[in-house]
Order: C-alpha cells, then structure tokens, then sequence
C-alpha cells in the first residue's frame, strides 16, 4: 500500500496593514475571528462593525498573515490603551488603581489576534504578535483571552506575558478571561 501523502500547506507570510486597508479585509478578519473564538457566524458582522471603528483610534496598527494569493489566514490588530474606550475601563476596574498606574500608562491594547485553526500551530501567531509588537512605540502591550490551557494563551506566555487578572467576566461572554499584560519589547521565554 502506498503511504498517502499529506496535502502541503503554504505559509503564510506578514505584512503590514493600515487602518484603511484593515477596514477594506475587516469581513474577512472577523470571519476568522469567529471561527478561531468558537463564536456563530454572525458574531462577525457584529464585530466588524467595531473593528471598523477601532481603526481611527490612537496608535491603531495591524498586521496580517496572507498567503500568496492574497488569502487572509490570520490577523492581529490594536491601538493605544486610554480612559473611555470600552476595554481599558473595564480592565481598569478590574486591576485596581495600583495594578492599573502600572500597566495601563503608554500601553498597546492588542484587541485581536487571531490564526484560522488549520494554520494554528505553526508559528503564524507567533509572527504576527512578534512583528506587531515591534513596530509600536509604547512600553507595554495588554490584552484578554479565554482563560484556559489553549495555543493562544501558551503562545502568550512564551512571549513573556503576565498574569494581570484571571477568571475575569466581560459583559456579553460567559467565558471567563485572564487580563495579559507584557513589558516590550516582547522577550521570547520558550519557543
């Protein structure tokens, strides 16, 4: 019997999006976003409208993992982290005022990063936190996840991610989320 071979995958490779071209692919992001979070289709049409909006704050940068016909396989996208916008309020609250002076100063809210599950695994997040968070000039990056032992919180962690805050409740997921925070530039602590 002849072994079967195994279909090859091309990887992808990171680019650099601005806001404007990050709006033009935001569907196709929030699909992916959907499909990696586990969420229904039409979670992505929601979100997209508020990722769209995102693009015109402060300190918005994006980067993309596409293969070489141009399909989007993967993204990661923020912004700078300030009083008023949803999030930073939240964690704000969250953290406490001590926890909060520390981190939340010059930070980089890392509002998405997400790989569709077939390239998951290979280092296409790795490369798209990687080279997000070197072209961004502030002093620490924050984000949420799922609180659990997934890809996505152990690709953290091996960037040097911290616990800020665990089993933390966002309004509108039952699911609980531990609050990350990282110093950059970001150090690679296991591969």
């Amino acid at each position: 019997m002849r072994p079967v071979d195994k279909p090859t995958t091309t990887p992808p490779h990171v680019v650099a999006w601005s806001g404007k071209q990050f709006a033009v692919r935001v569907n196709d992001a929030m699909g992916i976003y959907a499909t990696a979070m586990g969420y229904p289709p039409h979670a992505a049409g929601q979100r997209a409208v508020t990722a769209r909006r995102h693009t015109d704050n402060h300190g918005f940068a994006s980067r993309a993992a596409v293969l070489d016909d141009g399909r989007l396989v993967g993204f990661g996208y923020g912004y700078t982290t300030t009083s008023g916008q949803w999030w930073h309020d939240l964690v704000k609250r969250a953290l406490g005022r001590e926890l909060a002076g520390q981190w939340l100063a010059d930070a980089f809210e890392l509002s998405e990063l997400h790989v569709l599950p077939e390239y998951q695994g290979h280092g296409a997040g790795r490369e798209l936190l990687l080279a997000l968070a070197a072209a961004i000039p502030h002093s620490a990056m924050l984000l949420s996840t799922p609180d659990a032992d997934t890809r996505a919180f152990r690709l953290y962690r091996s960037l040097g991610f911290q616990d800020l805050r665990r089993h933390y409740l966002f309004p509108g997921d039952s699911r609980p989320f531990a609050v990350l925070g990282a110093r950059l530039p970001l150090t690679v602590v296991s591969a």
